[in-house]
Parts: C-alpha cells; sequence; structure tokens
C-alpha cells in the first residue's frame, strides 16, 4: 500500500521585514544576510497570530468537505506551544470543523517534531487505509532584537494530508535515524527566546547529516545518483548548502549540477520566510515541487530533517504522476505577493508586542490582519480564537 502526501499547503503572516534593510540598521553589510547566510526577507507575525492559527490558515486552504470527514488524527509540531497542557492540534480541530472522532495531538522535539508526525501518521494509516491524517509544521522563531541570531528568524507554517494512495508523494519505507543528548539549541520553560550555540548546532547540523545519510544508504542500497534532489531542514538556506556539499563527491558531475540546482530552487520559499522551525524542511520541499516544472513522476526526493538537541532523520519519497495537479501554486503565488513590507522600526515594535501573563483580559484588533483565522483576544487566561468564516467573534468583557 503507498503512504505519503496527499496535500501540501503553507501559510506565513502578511507582515515581512526586507533583510537588506535590516543589515543597514544593525551595521551589518547586507551581503552577510542575504548571501552569508541566504535571507532575503524575514515574515513578521502580528500579535493576532500565534503558532495555532498559523496552522489552522495552512490547512485551511487544502482540505475540502470530505477530507474534514475523513481525518481521525491531527498531529501538531511545535515548539511554540502556547500551553504547556492542552495540545495546539486540538484548537486547530475546532477552529477547521473536523471529525469529531480524532485523535489531536502536540509533538515537540525542536524542529523534528513534524517529522515525528509524518512517521506516526504512515503508521496509523498502515493499520486504517481509509483514515486521513493531518500533520502540522508551526513556528514562530524568535532571537531577540540585536541577537547574533535575529537574521534568521521567521515565522509560517505547513500543513500536510497523509493519506493512502497519495496524489503528490508516496514515501518510501526506508528511514534512517539519529538521536543525540547535546545542547546546540533549546528554550527554557521560563523564557520566550531560544537560546543557541551557533557554531556547534551548524557543526551538529551536519555531522548528524552525514551519519543517517551514510545509515540510509546502508538500509536502502540507494546512492547520490538515485536522486533527484535532496531537501533539508533550512533554518537558514545557506545551512543545508553546507551539508550537501560534503556529499557531492559520491556522484558524477551530472549529479552534482542537478542536485546544486534543485537545492536553490528547494530553497526559494524559505528565502522569503525565513525560519520556521518544524515547517522549514516542508517548506523547502513544497519551494521545490511548485517552482520547478520540470521535475518528472517517479523522481526520488531526499528529505533531511534536523532537530536540535538533537534528532536526525533522513528518508525519501516518489512523486506521483500528475502530482502537478493538486499543488496550490496560484494561492501561494498570491500569499507572497499580498505580503506588506514594514519598516525596521515598525518590525522591532510588532516584536515586542506580548500578550499578558496575567489574568488581564485583552482585545485584539482583527481589522489590519487579512488572515481567516486570527487570535481575537485574552479572557480567563484563555485565548480567543475566531475563524471569520464561521463568524463567531468572542465576546470579551
Amino acid at each position: 500500500m503507498k503512504i505519503g502526501i496527499d496535500k501540501i499547503g503553507f501559510y506565513a503572516p502578511h507582515l515581512y521585514v526586507d533583510m537588506n534593510k535590516l543589515a543597514v540598521s544593525r551595521n551589518v553589510e547586507p551581503e552577510k544576510y542575504t548571501i552569508g547566510i541566504g535571507q532575503e526577507k524575514m515574515a513578521l507575525a502580528p500579535i493576532t497570530q500565534d503558532s495555532v492559527t498559523m496552522a489552522a490558515n495552512a490547512a485551511l486552504k487544502i482540505l475540502d468537505e470530505e477530507d474534514k470527514k475523513a481525518i481521525d488524527f491531527v498531529i501538531f509540531g511545535t515548539e511554540s506551544g502556547i500551553d504547556n497542557s492542552k495540545s495546539a492540534g486540538v484548537y486547530v480541530h475546532d477552529l477547521l470543523g473536523l471529525n469529531p472522532y480524532a485523535r489531536s495531538i502536540e509533538v515537540k522535539q525542536a524542529c523534528y517534531g513534524a517529522t515525528a508526525g509524518i512517521q506516526m501518521a504512515k503508521a496509523h494509516i498502515a493499520l486504517n487505509p481509509k483514515s486521513k491524517v493531518l500533520v502540522l509544521g508551526s513556528d514562530i522563531a524568535r532571537y531577540g532584537l540585536n541577537t547574533s541570531g535575529e537574521a534568521t528568524q521567521g515565522a509560517g507554517a505547513v500543513a500536510m494530508l497523509i493519506s493512502a494512495d497519495p496524489k503528490i508523494m508516496t514515501l518510501e519505507e526506508n528511514s534512517a535515524f539519529l538521536t543525540e543528548d547535546i545542547m546546540d539549541f533549546w528554550r527554557p520553560i521560563h523564557a520566550d527566546k531560544a537560546f543557541v550555540d551557533g557554531k556547534f548546532s551548524n557543526e551538529q547540523y551536519i555531522a548528524f547529516f552525514n551519519k543517517v545519510w551514510n545509515q540510509y544508504k546502508a538500509k536502502s542500497g540507494l546512492e547520490l545518483s538515485d536522486f533527484e534532489a535532496i531537501c533539508y531542514h533550512l533554518p537558514y538556506t545557506k545551512m543545508g548548502f553546507k551539508a550537501l556539499k560534503t556529499v557531492l563527491d559520491e556522484g558524477t558531475d551530472e549529479d552534482r549540477e542537478r542536485l546544486l540546482a534543485n537545492y536553490k530552487i528547494s530553497t526559494q520559499y524559505n528565502r522569503n520566510v525565513g525560519n520556521i522551525y518544524t515547517g522549514s524542511l516542508y517548506l523547502s520541499l513544497l519551494s521545490l515541487l511548485e517552482l520547478n516544472e520540470n521535475l518528472q513522476a517517479g523522481s526520488r526526493i531526499g528529505l533531511f530533517s534536523y532537530g536540535s538537541g538533537a534528532v536526525g532523520e533522513f528518508f525519501s519519497g516518489k512523486l506521483e504522476e500528475n502530482y502537478r495537479e493538486h499543488l496550490h501554486v496560484v494561492e501561494h503565488e498570491q500569499l507572497f505577493s499580498s505580503r506588506i513590507e514594514i519598516t525596521v522600526a515598525e518590525y522591532e515594535e510588532i516584536f515586542q508586542e506580548t500578550l499578558p501573563v496575567d489574568s488581564s483580559t485583552m482585545e485584539l484588533d482583527l481589522e489590519k490582519d487579512p488572515a481567516t483565522i486570527c487570535l481575537a483576544g485574552i479572557m480567563d487566561n484563555k485565548r480567543q480564537y475566531v475563524n471569520k468564516v464561521f463568524g463567531k467573534v468572542p465576546v470579551m468583557k
């Protein structure tokens, strides 16, 4: 039985910062951001968007009523959770109006969470072939203003419908994975911003890739020449390139040329959104599928997932016949073209807007946010969400 990605979509907030202008304001040469780390624009989440709303908005555009009835498992990968007890998946389940007879959970392991969700989804569908699983990767990357990690921030979400007989990509059986207890990146409970040992994290990312790549080859019998492209988790777009170039000598000049060209295409969406943690790998995959019109059915795509702390995995998928007919290229083009550039000063002001951590009531202005699903405010220590299509607007007093 084939199991894989039946539908895929993403959402990014409507605001962004130009990285050239951010560099100038930080007295940094712009090329350090645009070439050195490979970022052009950074999506910024307004206070009316969080990991829940972004995930729900990403899923909203790809699901039809039949999907909503068939989904019996929601798996939400995030490291930007909004509650230490209640899963983000439960909120999304309600906001989308899904089948009530479903499981809904949240999975956490840094940027690896959505990949864990996909593997759980595959196992669930193998036992329940008629089921569909909604896997979400949604995060807001925050390191703080004027910090070394500021240029690798971002916000966004990817939603994937996993099913039997998928229309876009069948996920292959072989997979290689690795866990090691390291401190390259972490976010303590008391902190709203991440801590990172950047140099160490880069080294571990590459080391993990090489270990799971070699394990994958041993398990599968496949080589570099068997891949049309390899997509990477991209905290910034230059990071995947650093890993890819460590294995290019294993192939021919033709392999090298093909993989480098497809790698560049796979980074375009990420260059214009920034780091979205759990969704970054799948935003890279989406960029490749939507922007490279020459990929053929049957092409094998490698996928490297890395979550600091750390867990890494390499797996692969093969494209299905007529897969392009099931992508949402036009909708994503419209999402990018409708975004609004804000100044660095505006970015700094929005970045510092926070929700109350006491029992205060806070009502947010939704008029400025064009998204269908938004955070409307806080009341009685509860986040109040609204799906504008449903027309349910919380009344806060």
